[in-house]
């Protein structure tokens, strides 16, 4: 058992719970996933019409800005992920949760920032470094640092049941994710893009770091407690169908062929999930769509994914992961032809819907799941860092991919059968994508 220090069990020992602690641990970590929906693609697409007309620039200057503030912020969370491992998630998780505040802020004084430019810096340059140093900060501290934290310390908290409890989290997630266009454009309408975000910099920047304080715990055994509590005592060992032999280093899972077919499935996931809604609207808009059919596709296609979530979340205890990858891949596919074919034919609108939520679904899971099973917890946050860090790179990408495929097209056709190739690929790669543990089980 780990040393128990006091600050572990401050303000109170989560082993004089009246339940496992574990499953308080589930809901804060969701909400922690769900605070940083500002910091997300979703949350960032519904206030870009809203920047492009305050700043005036185009779409495409604007996706670069997000393409670089996101590639800047991805360089960092190898590191975050190792200060996770060191110092844990309660001082990661507030400093982050702050952070975000304070930029949601600053983004939303964007346009009176442009006053206090000096003269040469006024125009296009100026506008690109506001929004570069906005995206950067709003990327890592969101999408970065306390989705990754807040992830992990689900993870740790449970090891034979980690997919039926992830799934209660995965199922919110979809939810709130696929919701949040919806409330964030009620916000807009209601109050103005910039009161809109200072809303979301108080709730996120001020009340929430004060739930961390107090509520969040770093592993189980920190608290004299094990992962899975009880169960992990009165149920025969042989339910864990995936024992972890071999705890793996951050190199050492680079150097596995699953590692990178996983990583880069969910990157590409992020590619296009996050070159679809920051361009949403002008997707529809060129198939003749109105604003408001846009922006109402993410309910259902949330509602997909909360069924594919319950549906799978119990059974990836229990069956190779791999499989599931498959499934992911063809969903894409499936949305991706959806949205190439939009206008086309009216009735892919559910197509897209459909392949929407069923990739949803389906990602949580996955990037819950794939990386304590294929490695270990001991350097659990190096590793997710690493993966999060791929994953935030093609969500920098998909964006200015998608831009420049309607400057240069007239379309989004391009960007759309880019992604299918690539998820085709990774769908077919997903074959040999194994469990390293397998071979270490063997032995």
């Amino acid at each position: 058992m780990s040393k128990i220090t006091s600050f572990s069990n401050w303000p109170f020992h989560p082993g004089k719970s009246p339940f496992f602690y574990g499953w308080a641990i589930i809901v804060l970590g969701t909400l922690g996933i769900t605070m940083s929906i500002p910091g997300q693609t979703m949350g960032v697409s519904t206030f870009t019409d809203s920047l492009i007309e305050a700043l005036g620039m185009s779409r495409s200057e604007l996706s670069f800005a997000y393409m670089c503030g996101t590639i800047t912020s991805a360089s960092f969370l190898t590191w975050v992920g190792a200060q996770y491992d060191k110092y844990g998630v309660r001082p990661i998780a507030i400093l982050a949760s702050v952070g975000m505040g304070i930029t949601l802020l600053f983004l939303s004084q964007t346009d009176h920032i442009q006053g206090f430019l000096p003269d040469f810096l006024v125009g296009p340059v100026g506008n690109f470094l506001i929004m570069y140093i906005g995206f950067a900060a709003l990327r890592f501290t969101g999408q970065g640092a306390l989705t990754l934290v807040s992830r992990n310390m689900m993870m740790k908290w449970f090891e034979k049941r980690r997919g039926f409890a992830m799934g209660f989290s995965n199922v919110v997630t979809s939810l709130t994710f696929s919701s949040a266009p919806v409330l964030f454009e009620m916000l807009i309408l209601d109050f103005g893009w910039k009161d809109a975000w200072l809303i979301l910099a108080a709730v996120g920047g001020l009340g929430f770091p004060l739930i961390i304080l107090f509520f969040f715990r770093d592993n189980p055994e920190k608290s004299g407690l094990k992962p899975d509590g009880d169960y992990q005592v009165k149920k025969n060992s042989k339910v864990n169908k995936f024992p972890v032999v071999k705890s793996y280093t951050l190199k050492d899972a680079m150097g596995n062929f699953a590692f990178w077919v996983f990583a880069m499935m969910l990157a590409m996931q992020a590619f296009y999930w996050t070159g679809f809604t920051f361009n949403v609207v002008s997707i529809f808009e060129t198939g003749n769509y109105l604003r408001s059919t846009a922006i109402s596709i993410f309910l259902p296609s949330s509602i997909i994914a909360v069924i594919v979530t319950l549906s799978v979340s119990s059974l990836s205890d229990h069956i190779k992961l791999k499989y599931l990858l498959y499934i992911m891949g063809i969903g894409s596919m499936t949305a991706v032809l959806g949205m190439i074919l939009l206008n086309e034919w009216p009735w892919m609108l559910y197509v897209l819907i459909g392949g929407n939520g069923i990739m949803l679904g389906l990602y949580g899971v996955i990037l819950s799941v794939t990386w304590p099973r294929f490695y270990g917890t001991q350097h659990l946050g190096a590793i997710s860092g690493r993966a999060i860090t791929f994953v935030v790179l093609g969500s920098s990408i998909g964006p200015i991919i998608f831009s420049e495929s309607l400057s240069w097209t007239g379309s989004y056709d391009m960007a759309g059968w880019l992604c299918f190739v690539l998820f085709l690929f990774l769908t077919v790669a997903a074959y040999w994508a194994n469990n390293p543990q397998e071979k270490y089980r063997k032995v």
